[in-house]
């Protein structure tokens, strides 16, 4: 389906769009991480990468695409994208549990589609996208590691807590305690869950969500609340960089709300600069 109007047009995309698709997202690797990450493992088949592409075309070719998959996912998108794009959603309905990406297209997006969609749960107005291109030069926590499959039993429930405080809903609710943990098993078996345990605890833990050739995005940072403030978090994400920028992408990235203090200033003195700036709209 292509929608024609004064602002362009839109339609889903194949595997014939793939070098423009691919052209857009490496104009900046770090920005479009997550999208270049699906593309990487799918192509632009939605079966394979777990959403549909769409791309907006004016008279000079592709400009700017649209992740829809459970985030929905703004890439390059101007004025006339947006307003393109969210005359085809109107039209679907909201099938998304999120909107993210780029802090100006998301949150126009989100105005475009608010009377149709109805109210958002949260809208995380700032979160800082940081990134590192080299080793920190904090000394590492020699203790962190590529995760397991024996930590499954309690890298878990370390996974629940975070995800659960983080965005505010358990991840297993619903019947859904299966698939959660095959995604956490599936993301060890990739080498891209992190982990620092002491016995049978979860000290420190994080995932590598998206990654491509050039960048990685991390996720899901977490240290155990009983053993906050005490230095854990910089050790352990120098660490993480290490091993991530010589196993997985050279550059690693990851983006944080802006009214976490103690997260950013961990950040800060890892090495982490900003890139950019994120919005997030979740429902």
């Amino acid at each position: 389906m292509t929608i024609f109007a004064d602002v362009g047009s839109v339609r889903s995309l194949s595997a014939m769009d793939l070098p423009a698709v691919e052209a857009l997202l490496s104009s900046d690797p770090v920005t479009h991480c997550f999208v270049a990450s699906r593309v990487r493992g799918g192509g632009l088949d939605p079966w394979r990468m777990g959403g549909e592409l769409l791309g907006h075309f004016t008279s000079s070719g592709l400009s700017s695409l649209l992740y829809c998959g459970a985030n929905l996912v703004p890439v390059c998108s101007d004025d006339d994208a947006r307003e393109a794009f969210a005359q085809r959603l109107r039209l679907s309905g909201r099938r998304s549990s999120s909107i993210v990406g780029p802090r100006h297209e998301v949150l126009d997006l989100w105005q475009r589609l608010r009377n149709r969609w109805g109210r958002a749960r949260e809208i995380r107005e700032y979160q800082p996208l940081l990134a590192m291109t080299t080793d920190s030069d904090l000394e590492p926590d020699r203790a962190v590691r590529v995760s397991r499959a024996e930590d499954l039993d309690i890298l878990v429930p370390a996974c629940v807590a975070m995800f659960t405080a983080e965005v505010g809903i358990s991840p297993v609710t619903g019947g859904m305690g299966a698939a959660y943990r095959a995604r956490i098993a599936e993301l060890v078996q990739q080498g891209r869950s992190f982990v620092r345990r002491e016995d049978d605890v979860v000290v420190f833990k994080a995932e590598v969500g998206a990654a491509s050739e050039q960048a990685c995005q991390v996720q899901g940072v977490w240290v155990d609340p009983s053993r906050r403030g005490e230095g854990i978090s910089a050790p352990a994400m120098a660490a993480l960089v290490e091993i991530t920028r010589r196993s997985i992408s050279p550059t690693v990235s990851l983006y944080v709300n802006d009214y976490n203090t103690a997260a950013r200033r961990c950040y800060d003195n890892v090495g982490f600069r900003q890139h950019g700036e994120f919005a997030t709209v979740l429902f």
